[in-house]
């Protein structure tokens, strides 16, 4: 092969490595539900990371801190932050693709109904995997919720605010959502996204404390004034 069809190659393999994965998760929640493969996968993880961390650095010439590759560390926060929101958008940006290309490809309905059925998988992931970062005990209850909040994908791209309202609720607010933000600039309404919010924001507090009930107060197509998009309210019973 040539040099530009070796480079192709390698993003191609790369591509095949994480649907490998991901496909194994998948494979492994069907087999034995979805808390024991987030276990089973925290193991699979660490020890992955640990083998292929220590071949790429090899290959690459970067050394190893603290589980950390050095390069990383090395950078400054400027730089790190840039990073970090550079990849929350290209999650964003991928989940758009896949709601078009299906949209184009089977319709508006099969569209809504895809993202709506893949929030109910991967909010709860994403909640699992911010509690394990911020080893957050298994009920944190509301306060836990609002650390967690803070630490999605959608934290690095969004504008958000939490307003605390009585002792066992608070109400959460998106300011300025990078999709509909879009949308308003191209002179187009609000995206309908209540039904995905539903899923979205009752799965991941549920998966943050069984607790933790989810209200939603406004979001597209309801009407909602202009300092924010959606507006959600938690609270215990």
């Amino acid at each position: 092969m040539e040099k530009k069809e070796t480079a192709r190659l390698i993003i191609n393999y790369i591509h095949r490595a994480m649907m490998h994965y991901a496909l194994w998760y998948a494979e492994v929640e069907h087999q034995f539900g979805r808390e024991k493969a987030l276990e089973i996968m925290q193991k699979a993880f660490d020890r992955s990371y640990e083998i292929q961390m220590k071949r790429l650095g090899k290959t690459l010439g970067f050394e190893m801190e603290d589980g950390l590759p050095s390069s990383l560390l090395k950078m400054s926060m400027e730089e790190l932050d840039r990073l970090k929101k550079s990849i929350a958008i290209n999650w964003l940006v991928n989940d758009g693709v896949w709601f078009q290309a299906v949209e184009f490809t089977r319709g508006m309905n099969d569209a809504k109904r895809c993202n709506d059925s893949c929030w109910g998988q991967f909010s709860p992931f994403e909640a699992w995997s911010v509690k394990q970062f911020l080893n957050l005990p298994e009920r944190p209850g509301l306060e836990g919720l609002k650390k967690a909040l803070n630490y999605r994908l959608y934290a690095s791209i969004n504008i958000q605010s939490i307003v605390d309202e009585t002792q066992n609720s608070f109400v959460f607010r998106m300011n300025e959502c990078r999709v509909q933000v879009a949308r308003k600039r191209k002179g187009l309404k609000d995206y309908p996204c209540k039904s995905g919010g539903l899923v979205e924001y009752t799965t991941f507090a549920e998966a943050i404390d069984p607790k933790i009930r989810t209200e939603c107060l406004a979001c597209p197509p309801d009407p909602h004034p202009d300092d924010y998009y959606c507006s959600w309210k938690f609270y215990i019973e």
